[in-house]
């Protein structure tokens, strides 16, 4: 894997280099660099890469200012000792954000998601990864369905978020079902309750089931980077997650 780092710290360019080395000795570093300016002029004729690891605060401005004009396609990695910066990364190419100081499990976790993404075979996973991460972020602020109205024969009753376990959809009808394994049906579709949840807690693994973090009983890797999932109370065994979503869940779960 080729690297190039952009840091304006020496010791931290150095701190970087050699932790990236001891995780994986054939990374090669391509290229440090501390400035915007030196980013605009590399990049215009870059020689072989494929990932960026990248500090925001740069000894001339932010790097955003220089990825605004070079807009690279390659995935980068913010690295930074500020928060208020993700939303901005994940709306240019970044597949991760590791506050300083950078813990080495967090940078081998990022590593990880990097791999993941370049072994998904849908061509445009990718893409769709850094779009579900902006979503993640932009949605922080946002009021989110706390019950559901269910009616049983002549009987309604309101069924709270935190005990849902999972939804699935069977014969054109939508069901809940909650953590003492009761079910009830609902006048939602999937595509309905999936914008209702917060996505923190809860996933469209596939067209027929929504489920909560806390019903994933297995995960098994599937045939052409796909997913096998087991939930805690589903009766059907083999719940499968495409190659196109598999990378989302994986970066759902490394949350």
């Amino acid at each position: 894997m080729k690297v190039i780092i952009i840091e304006d710290e020496y010791y931290a360019a150095e701190k970087l280099k050699k932790e990236l080395l001891q995780l994986d000795g054939q990374i090669e570093i391509v290229e440090v660099l501390d400035s915007c300016a030196q980013c605009l002029s590399f990049f215009k004729t870059p020689p072989p890469y494929d990932l960026i690891f990248s500090d925001i605060h740069l000894a001339d401005g932010l790097c955003f200012n220089a990825f605004e004009k070079l807009q690279l396609s390659k995935p980068i990695i913010f690295t930074t000792a500020y928060d208020k910066y993700a939303l901005q990364a994940f709306d240019t190419n970044g597949i991760d954000y590791l506050l300083k100081p950078i813990q080495s499990d967090r940078l081998a976790q990022s590593l990880e998601k990097y791999q993941t993404l370049q072994s998904a075979q849908s061509q445009n996973a990718p893409h769709k990864v850094y779009a579900h991460l902006k979503s993640l972020l932009s949605d922080a602020g946002r009021e989110y369905k706390s019950r559901f109205l269910c009616k049983l024969g002549n009987k309604i009753k309101s069924i709270p978020t935190e005990s849902i376990m999972y939804f699935y959809s069977k014969d054109k009808m939508t069901f809940i079902v909650d953590e003492k394994q009761s079910r009830y049906p609902i006048n939602h579709t999937l595509d309905e309750i999936d914008g209702m949840m917060d996505p923190k807690d809860f996933f469209r693994l596939n067209r027929q089931y929504i489920t909560h973090f806390r019903s994933i009983h297995e995960i098994h890797p599937y045939f052409k980077g796909r997913l096998k999932i087991k939930l805690t109370l589903a009766h059907e065994d083999d719940i499968i997650v495409s190659t196109e979503r598999s990378p989302l869940m994986r970066s759902w779960l490394d949350r």
